[in-house]
């Protein structure tokens, strides 16, 4: 019997410490977190509401008035709250129904960040900082950041003027950002823009095809190559897809805002790229290449580029050679900068064409000592003849002057005749 009694004993220890390890796990609510009470009491200095804690939580009367509802409250309601203070200064804990009315507000905030949704929301008010957007009960920022229409280098009062200018806009924003214990909801209007390009950018992949003419406007250059809007999404033109010739900067070919027709040339569905061209609209110079050049033929082109092994050399209509190193100089130059350098124009001989690769070869060295004392005496006569017409054109402008100054020197000359004339004609 006394055996039995102290099995029991000890299972009872058991489950109790079981109980208790169980209650030491449990959560406990912290300030900021939003719990369902029962109405206890009511009456003219507020509410007090059973939470489920040690000790009853108070909902000062004030508090009430700020959620300005007309809600009706009763001794046994359940009702939400907001743990505001854990203990107030009179040892209560201090509830809140106004910022507990909110609760909605952030489950909706909550489920509009979780499912990237795009949220519409009007401006109420702006600082330095950002802008200020009202959402339900709540008031959501959007950090000037994350402000797509905010050009960047403002000055201060520029700035300033610029973020008042969004008061009563509407705007597309992202929720990212929820906290509710610091009572942070943040927005952002890039990201809710980058959003929506890239569902236009899916819906665009889905319509376009590869190897058709689309209509677009110039939205950005980089060195690497120029944005095109299609549509509400972008595609690019790399920089070697802008023209058959040699392009150094997209900024030579186009300007933001131009309206171009452009080729389809690539789309990447997965990766959401669009590639585009506006070389493959013009006529491809090498198509002709076989027609307006032929080995042996002497020819004039302007360095565009030297590299290592030798110089790109651009010809007309917009063919970009090759002259190797080893074409230089019966003796090949160790570092071809010595020997040309870019935008020199050169005469060289054409010693091979593949128009199927797009190669065309020429040669320094193969040209020869007269050949080249030809040219360069042209070149001296043309220089000569365009310098003897500036110095005509100069020549006459000083005729002119002389002529002027002859005038303005006899007309000196008479007034002071005249005004010895007048002197003897006192004496």
């Amino acid at each position: 019997m006394v055996l039995e009694r102290s099995l029991e004993t000890g299972t009872d220890e058991m489950d109790f410490a079981a109980l208790l390890e169980a209650s030491f796990a449990e959560k406990q609510p912290e300030r900021g977190d939003i719990v369902t009470g029962t109405i206890l009491a009511v009456d003219h200095h507020g509410l007090i509401v059973d939470v489920g804690l040690k000790r009853d939580g108070v909902v000062l009367r004030k508090d009430i008035e700020h959620a300005g509802t007309n809600v009706q409250y009763s001794v046994g309601d359940d009702i939400d709250v907001m743990l505001l203070r854990m203990e107030d200064e009179d040892g209560n804990l201090l509830l809140s129904v106004s910022q507990a009315s909110q609760l909605e507000d952030w489950r909706l905030a909550e489920t509009l960040m979780a499912s990237e949704e795009i949220w519409e929301g009007i401006v109420a008010n702006a600082n330095s900082g950002g802008l200020i957007i009202p959402f339900g009960n709540l008031r959501g920022f959007v950090p000037a950041s994350h402000i797509a229409d905010l050009p960047r280098g403002l000055s201060e009062d520029e700035r300033r003027m610029r973020m008042n200018g969004f008061i009563g806009r509407k705007l597309n924003l992202k929720v990212i950002e929820v906290n509710r214990k610091r009572r942070r909801l943040v927005f952002s209007q890039r990201e809710a823009r980058r959003e929506r390009r890239e569902a236009r950018k899916e819906l665009l992949l889905d319509e376009l095809h590869e190897g058709e003419v689309r209509t677009g406007v110039v939205s950005g250059l980089r060195d690497f190559g120029a944005f095109v809007d299609l549509g509400g999404a972008d595609g690019l033109i790399h920089i070697s897809e802008l023209a058959w010739h040699r392009v150094k900067h997209p900024r030579e070919i186009l300007n933001v805002g131009d309206e171009v027709e452009v080729y389809i040339l690539r789309l990447d569905a997965e990766g959401k790229r669009i590639g585009l061209s506006l070389k493959r609209l013009q006529e491809n110079p090498w198509a002709h290449v076989e027609q307006l050049y032929h080995i042996g033929q002497l020819v004039e082109g302007v360095v565009s580029r030297v590299a290592h092994f030798g110089a790109f050399v651009s010809l007309e209509p917009g063919i970009e050679a090759l002259l190797h190193i080893s074409q230089m100089a019966d003796t090949a130059p160790e570092d071809p900068t010595t020997f040309v350098h870019e935008g020199q124009r050169l005469l060289m001989r054409v010693i091979n064409i593949e128009p199927d690769k797009q190669r065309l070869g020429l040669s320094l060295k193969e040209v020869t000592g007269e050949e080249s004392d030809r040219w360069n005496d042209r070149a001296v006569d043309e220089t000569s003849d365009d310098m003897d017409a500036v110095s005509a054109d100069a020549s006459a402008d000083v005729s002119t002057d002389v002529e002027q100054a002859d005038d303005s020197n006899l007309s000196e000359v008479s007034v002071q005749l005249d005004e010895q004339a007048e002197v003897g004609a006192v004496e």
